[in-house]
């Protein structure tokens, strides 16, 4: 796993599978999938349409959502 940019980026949890814990966030028309252990809190569940800030990582040859805040 690398950190692209440091710099946190914004977006909203455009679905969440919560028994698979897997999901995505659209970002300025950008898609970025997540695992819900990437959920900052701890809690593995977030809400659908919750506006958020994550930091993108190159995690297994794609782009994805990681340290993931509701904002």
């Amino acid at each position: 796993m690398v950190v692209i940019s440091e710099e946190r980026m914004s977006g909203v949890v455009a679905d969440f599978d919560d028994p698979r814990g897997l999901g995505h966030i659209n970002a300025d028309g950008i898609v970025y999938p997540f695992h819900c252990v990437s959920i900052a809190d701890g809690s593995r569940s977030i809400a659908v349409g919750d506006l958020v800030s994550f930091v993108a990582l190159a995690k297994l040859g794609r782009h994805e959502a990681g340290d993931i805040r509701s904002q």
